[in-house]
């Protein structure tokens, strides 16, 4: 009633949803409750960890945060917050194809086998390319993820889907994290079963990997970071040009996705810290792990 005053008299109000006089101007002249102003602190809390996810955050990802604050709260109360505040999250959708396979390539042993495990940063990699439309064309993202942390270790984006573009991603790891004996696993592809990225990975000591032939399970950690990316950022922009795509993505990936945005598999820390707790943890400080970013 009270939202609508401006909109339609008091006494009519009153009639059609039958409320007393005395009884409106009761609850009008009520102060909030405990409960109720515990809410609304709680609820400017909700809206600025999700203003912080760039607005992406749902239910269990803010409900971590929280619990990170010494907020002691109910997993059902957020939901119940965010639902009356209108404050939700994101959801994520398809991949397209983009690679493709030359029938006369030489294709390298599968060394996976779908087990997308590892027990330390720099055992196995997997890598894939996706396109992103801008209104100048299509520029093609080519990344590699280290399976343990999830962290995307190397990418590289150009106006095409050559063999340089891989490369230019592997290039990004060589000179800043131990590659040696590492696995590197893809789809067959013609960019990575080109002679040059063969020749690259023999000599850094690279072991490349490949999965079967149009089967999404055998590269399923690149299919969901893409998946991310999409969701919380390529469904959300127009990209003016390819500059303005690279310079968005460059942001999204070292600046929110790496350093901060919080996996539900690394038990919702993000993949900078699920290594830095990895080092920490094993008391590794030789170990080759990058902290740089770019």
């Amino acid at each position: 009633m009270r939202a609508h005053q401006a909109e339609f008299p008091i006494k009519a109000m009153y009639r059609l949803l039958g409320v007393s006089t005395s009884g409106y101007y009761a609850w009008a002249s009520r102060t909030p409750s405990a409960r109720d102003l515990e809410d609304q602190q709680l609820t400017e809390q909700i809206r600025a960890i999700h203003r912080r996810s760039r607005g992406t955050y749902g239910v269990p990802r803010i409900h971590v945060e929280l619990k990170e604050l010494d907020v002691r709260i109910a997993r059902k109360r957020v939901a119940r917050l965010m639902r009356q505040d209108g404050i939700q999250g994101v959801s994520c959708r398809r991949k397209p194809v983009t690679t493709v396979r030359k029938p006369a390539d030489k294709i390298a042993r599968d060394l996976v086998d779908r087990d997308f495990s590892a027990t330390a940063p720099n055992r196995l990699w997997v890598a894939d390319i996706t396109f992103i439309p801008t209104l100048a064309g299509v520029l093609y993202l080519g990344v590699v993820l280290d399976v343990f942390s999830r962290r995307v270790v190397g990418w590289a984006m150009a106006a095409h889907m050559k063999t340089e573009l891989v490369l230019s991603a592997l290039e990004m790891i060589i000179d800043q994290r131990n590659v040696d004996n590492v696995i590197h696993h893809s789809d067959q592809g013609s960019q990575y079963t080109s002679l040059a990225f063969g020749l690259r990975c023999k000599k850094a000591g690279i072991r490349p990997s490949m999965g079967s032939v149009g089967d999404c399970y055998d590269n399923a950690l690149c299919e969901s970071f893409f998946a991310t990316l999409e969701c919380e950022l390529i469904d959300r922009v127009t990209f003016k040009n390819h500059t303005d795509a690279e310079m968005q993505i460059f942001d999204f990936v070292e600046g929110w996705y790496n350093p901060h945005r919080r996996h539900s598999a690394l038990g919702y820390l993000s993949p900078m810290n699920y290594e830095y707790k990895y080092l920490n943890e094993t008391k590794k400080p030789n170990h080759k792990l990058s902290t740089k970013t770019g």
